[in-house]
């Protein structure tokens, strides 16, 4: 960055000041929360985060110095929630991703299931020599989702990240209606409650880590 681009300090000094001004709301809004899921406390924990983010960023455009803020990314926060008070449906969206770690072992359990199959019923391109692009489609159409997570090591998988989101939708879709792109017509601000499992959590200290990394839960 050039020097003509450059943050001036007063600028710095007033992001600083915000931080400050942010911090002291959140804090009054912890102290005068009305439960679990109080929105005041939502609103000031973004503010806060939003504020830190700018003086981040000033500080090191101008004197190359870093905080010690861990400044949560955009795209993990949910906007404030949209939906009814008292939903008549959910769809509950999931997404995990696997490694295919052993090869070898995921072969083998497809070619179990086919010898299992007394009624052909499993495809043939799960025999031996079969490829894993056709395996994966065997163990994924016997099993469970939720089965396969349990058990994937059986599998030859390795977990990836994972989100679960439960959204409240008006009334349930006509049968069939989005099976062509399930995932088109998610909105964040219907999101009832997420729960997300990551290694970044891991990389935190399990001691002093926040009980409700990776969760989100609201009314």
């Amino acid at each position: 960055m050039s020097d003509a681009a450059q943050p001036t300090a007063a600028e710095v000094r007033a992001a600083a000041d915000a931080v400050k001004t942010a911090l002291d709301r959140h804090l009054q809004a912890v102290e005068r929360r009305t439960g679990d899921d109080d929105p005041a406390v939502y609103d000031a924990f973004n503010a806060l985060a939003a504020a830190a983010e700018v003086y981040d960023e000033l500080l090191y455009d101008r004197h190359d110095e870093v905080t010690p803020f861990e400044i949560p990314a955009a795209q993990d926060s949910l906007p404030p929630y949209a939906g009814p008070e008292e939903p008549h449906a959910v769809s509950v969206l999931i997404r995990r991703d696997y490694a295919v770690a052993e090869p070898a072992r995921l072969l083998a359990q497809a070619e179990r299931l086919a010898d299992l199959d007394p009624d052909g019923q499993v495809p043939a391109a799960a025999t031996a020599g079969a490829g894993v692009h056709a395996a994966l489609g065997v163990v994924f159409g016997e099993y469970e989702a939720d089965e396969i997570a349990s058990r994937h090591k059986e599998f030859g998988l390795e977990e990836g990240d994972s989100t679960l989101w439960v959204s409240a939708v008006e009334e349930l879709p006509e049968p069939g209606e989005w099976l062509g792109a399930p995932f088109d017509e998610a909105d964040p601000a219907m999101v009832i409650c997420r729960f997300d499992v990551s290694a970044v959590f891991d990389e935190e200290d399990e001691l002093d880590a926040d009980p409700e990394d990776g969760v989100t839960d609201r009314p």
